[in-house]
């Protein structure tokens, strides 16, 4: 007997997929947290894995929203960010990619994504993507029609060790066409040292800065940055961090005034 999929994924009473923070920001940078959080829909149950593992970083960017909801309200910039579970589906990534609802997350299996029906994933991409991206699109329309000016920043985090391998950055710069805030930001960081106030114990050591590192952003890995970004003109850039320095609160707000510092400092190159 075949089990047909739903007719929708969200319950009238779950949470959007959507947050919006700082709506009225007055800044030009726009903020992103595409994987900001870790929530699953109740038709998909638990996914078939443990609730530890959506703790993890395969379940979201860990840090990630809470550096983003900082830096937004420090800098006065609208931020948005997804709330649910980049393995229901990955909305830094095309519909079409192969892992846009997983089945694999660095080791780990994902049970509920095995097998699906065409019509399954189209409810994640209706019900949880498209949502998200089109209100981004709208956030940005609204802005270039009252002539402001954007520059588009991804927040995102990295896991220190990746498949058994050490990860040396502290912070990743990720472009894929346009790497203008890159160029600008990169030498202030690899003069930067990791906040003082971080709790880190690499608190006060010299910042080791990835280029396009951990990962290399491409149109067919990424969607932020090459479509609300590039494709629009926008001044954009993706920046990691390495979660270990963002896990706690204090972490969290010590990046958050350091950014805020360092992407005050270059706005005057693309703004007046």
């Amino acid at each position: 007997m075949t089990t047909m999929p739903p007719e929708t994924l969200l319950d009238p009473d779950e949470p959007a997929p959507v947050a919006i923070h700082v709506p009225d920001g007055r800044s030009p940078y726009f903020l992103t947290c595409d994987h900001g959080g870790r929530l699953l829909p109740r038709r998909l149950g638990d996914l078939g894995i443990p609730a530890f593992e959506l703790e993890r970083h395969i379940g979201w960017d860990i840090g990630a929203a809470g550096l983003t909801r900082q830096l937004a309200q420090r800098l006065d910039a609208t931020a948005i960010r997804q709330v649910y579970s980049r393995l229901v589906c990955d909305c830094n990534r095309p519909p079409e990619a192969p892992d846009f609802a997983t089945r694999i997350s660095e080791n780990t299996h994902i049970p509920g994504n095995r097998d699906l029906a065409p019509a399954e994933v189209a409810l994640r991409r209706e019900e949880i993507w498209r949502p998200y991206q089109e209100a981004i699109e709208r956030l940005l329309d609204d802005r270039k029609a009252a002539g402001r000016p954007t520059l588009l920043v991804a927040m995102h985090s990295f896991t220190p060790v990746y498949k058994g391998k050490a990860r040396p950055w502290h912070v990743g710069l990720l472009y894929n066409r346009d790497r203008r805030l890159a160029d600008a930001i990169r030498p202030l960081l690899q003069s930067a040292a990791v906040p003082a106030d971080s709790g880190h114990a690499e608190a006060g050591r010299l910042l080791v800065v990835g280029d396009n590192e951990p990962y290399r952003l491409s149109d067919e890995t990424d969607y932020t940055v090459p479509v609300h970004g590039e494709k629009r003109g926008l001044v954009s850039l993706e920046i990691e961090v390495r979660q270990d320095l963002i896990t706690t609160p204090q972490g969290q707000a010590a990046w958050a005034a350091f950014f805020d510092r360092l992407l005050r400092e270059v706005q005057g190159r693309f703004v007046n």
